[in-house]
């Protein structure tokens, strides 16, 4: 009788096993074998000392040279010097109509100006297109010191915005760009920087693709010619010093699709904006985004063992867009690559394997899975019954393993 009993619990044991492997297989989809070979176009010849192509939506970088080499940024600090005053516009410590007088210091700061003038009260709605269109460095010192106090002070804001967005080889000693051996920047953290105006203060963007600025009857151009060179362009800012050579952040759009160029250190106004459209033209001729999965969704379910539950759902924490080469898309497979085995306890937001986007058998673009929720460790029962279970399934594949290998 405890024989067959035994015999009994054996095979039970075994049943659940070989269930445990079934419902623990990564669901991995076949490639297609007539799938198009993915050629990579030669990248444009760009003069500048250092660029990269960003697609905003993805953050992918699409093609790059010097990208973490520290440049003099020249006037691109007035990029950060926009995006602190948005976030104070936000917050509502600041507002549009606000009056801001202009201090001394600001009146004399050199270089391209708004020409305002001392003790005037200027809307601060005005400073704003003042320092997008006219790159007015008196409009700069004089937001710095309305927000801040001081510009030293507005310069640690700018510092420590800069740790925030993850810009990590940038440091700032003024709101202006001005020429300072301390104030440096890269051309991949100007590319976050950008990305990030298009992506937190859309409501201000509109600002860098207006071409005129007018005030005290004087009438400037935008210095980004992108805006009238090419189509899609609209924004976002130039900057030049003699020590930093012409540099410009630009951003453009088409068809949903949107990228970001940074050219710093070119020869010239005009290659700055011929190597930027070269950049751009290489990004929309040869590649596409698409959103891949969504954020939160749960993706697959992976086996877990000794938890509270038998399985966990992973996903992404974020929607996924992915920059492909151009026609990638129709044949791209979701692969899933599981850390196996996953042992309780499983921690909500911790990565438990990858997803990835192949063709051709080539991953093109890989992201972390994480659990979407947490499986704590059960009780001793499920411990010892998991622990069972476990070390039939690997005695079943070393079986299986064996019968395929002949």
């Amino acid at each position: 009788m405890m024989r067959k009993l035994n015999t009994t619990i054996v095979s039970l044991i075994a049943t659940l096993a070989l269930t445990s492997i079934t419902c623990s297989a990564n669901p991995i989809i076949p490639i297609p074998s007539q799938a198009q070979p993915i050629i990579k176009p030669a990248l444009p010849s760009i003069e500048a000392k250092g660029y990269i192509l960003m697609d905003a939506k993805s953050g992918q970088i699409l093609a790059e040279k010097n990208a973490d080499a520290r440049m003099a940024p020249a006037s691109l600090t007035k990029l950060m010097s926009l995006y602190i005053i948005s976030g104070a516009l936000r917050s509502g410590s600041v507002h549009l109509e606000d009056k801001v007088r202009i201090s001394t210091k600001a009146w004399k700061t050199g270089g391209s100006r708004m020409f305002v003038k001392v003790n005037d009260e200027v809307p601060l709605k005005d400073l704003m297109q003042g320092i997008a269109i006219a790159s007015g460095n008196d409009a700069s010192v004089a937001m710095a010191e309305y927000i801040a106090g001081t510009e030293e002070t507005f310069a640690e804001m700018m510092n420590s915005q800069a740790k925030v967005l993850g810009m990590n080889d940038s440091h700032f000693m003024d709101s202006t760009g001005l020429p300072n051996p301390q104030h440096y920047s890269t051309p991949r953290d100007f590319a976050k920087l950008a990305q990030a105006l298009t992506r937190d203060f859309p409501e201000d963007y509109k600002l860098f693709s207006e071409k005129w600025f007018t005030y005290n009857n004087i009438r400037q151009p935008n210095r980004n010619r992108l805006l009238w060179r090419f189509q899609y362009a609209d924004g976002l800012k130039t900057g030049h010093t003699d020590d930093a050579g012409y540099c410009l952040v630009a951003s453009a759009q088409k068809d949903g699709m949107r990228l970001i160029s940074v050219i710093m250190g070119a020869p010239s106004d005009n290659a700055r904006t011929e190597d930027s459209i070269r950049l751009l033209t290489y990004g929309f001729r040869f590649f596409e985004t698409h959103k891949i999965v969504d954020g939160g969704k749960s993706l697959t379910e992976a086996r877990v063992w000794k938890g509270t539950q038998k399985e966990v759902s992973l996903g992404l924490d974020q929607d996924w867009y992915a920059t492909l080469p151009t026609g990638a898309y129709k044949n791209i497979q979701k692969v899933y690559v599981l850390n196996e085995p996953l042992n309780a306890p499983i921690v909500k937001g911790e990565s438990y394997g990858n997803l990835n986007l192949v063709v051709n058998n080539q991953v093109l673009v890989s992201k972390p899975l994480i659990a979407l929720k947490d499986d704590p460790k059960g009780g001793m029962f499920r411990s010892i019954g998991d622990a069972m279970r476990f070390r039939f399934q690997k005695i079943f594949s070393k079986s299986a393993e064996k019968v395929n290998n002949g």
